[in-house]
């Protein structure tokens, strides 16, 4: 590692600390307490059900955690009632370090050890998924094993690395309840989160240098779950995928 790259490195993660800090403060310091009575809190619960829904009034606001499980009728409940869905990190906000998947295939693989320093330096735990050589692999294994990890509670967000980025994000979406984003630059990785609360953020080793990809990593993690409107859409989104799941079992 040359003095440039450990000085953005550096950077990078006195960004992300201060960021954390501010999200993690704002959940804890009352900033999310009902306003108005329209703000129901089931951030203890694991899976949210039409019960819970029907607490909220019409065009209210449902506080929930990251990774809750929403039944299918309870997703059309909030589209249908446009209620405002806001997530709070359950990990950060109860000081338990979170955990994150990193997998890459062979054209990852020289940059993974530096995102792995990254993450550790910013407290979080990693569980890698590979691969461990140069040697080829298939990028669609790698980005199925963490995907189900974070659609399957195991691991809070995940980080894919291929060549481009592209066909590990094409994967990774094809397991329910993931929300894989493609970034290319801080602007995207912000949004990625703020606006689609994306749990999977795909990079693509050849496109940009390790000092880029170091910052985008380190802005994704850092940015929360946008304002209730990005939350409604999500819940499209998710109401969307439910919709083929249920023709096809049918």
């Amino acid at each position: 590692m040359n003095e440039t790259d450990g000085k953005s490195r550096d950077g990078v993660k006195g960004l992300v600390r201060g960021l954390l800090r501010d999200t993690i403060g704002s959940l804890e310091d009352g900033s999310l307490q009902p306003h108005e009575g329209d703000l129901v809190d089931e951030t203890v619960r694991d899976v949210i059900t039409e019960a819970e829904v029907r607490k909220v009034p019409d065009g209210g606001r449902l506080l929930l955690r990251e990774g809750v499980l929403i039944t299918p009728l309870a997703s059309d409940q909030i589209v249908s009632r446009k209620i405002n869905i806001r997530y709070q990190p359950s990990r950060s906000a109860s000081n338990v370090r979170r955990v994150i998947a990193i997998g890459v295939d062979h054209g990852g693989f020289e940059i993974k050890p530096q995102i792995i320093e990254l993450l550790i330096g910013l407290g979080l735990q990693v569980r890698d998924f590979g691969t461990n050589s140069p040697e080829p692999v298939d990028y669609p294994d790698i980005a199925h094993a963490v995907a189900r990890a974070v659609a399957d509670g195991i691991c809070d967000l995940g980080i894919l690395v291929d060549g481009a980025g592209i066909g590990s994000c094409m994967a990774a979406n094809k397991v329910p309840g993931v929300r894989a984003a493609l970034c290319y630059d801080a602007s995207t990785a912000r949004n990625s989160r703020e606006h689609n609360y994306a749990n999977i953020l795909t990079l693509g080793a050849r496109m940009q240098p390790i000092h880029a990809i170091l910052e985008i990593v380190g802005v994704w993690l850092a940015t929360p779950p946008g304002e209730e409107r990005h939350g409604r859409r999500v819940a499209k989104i998710d109401a969307i995928e439910r919709q083929y799941l249920r023709q096809i079992s049918s």
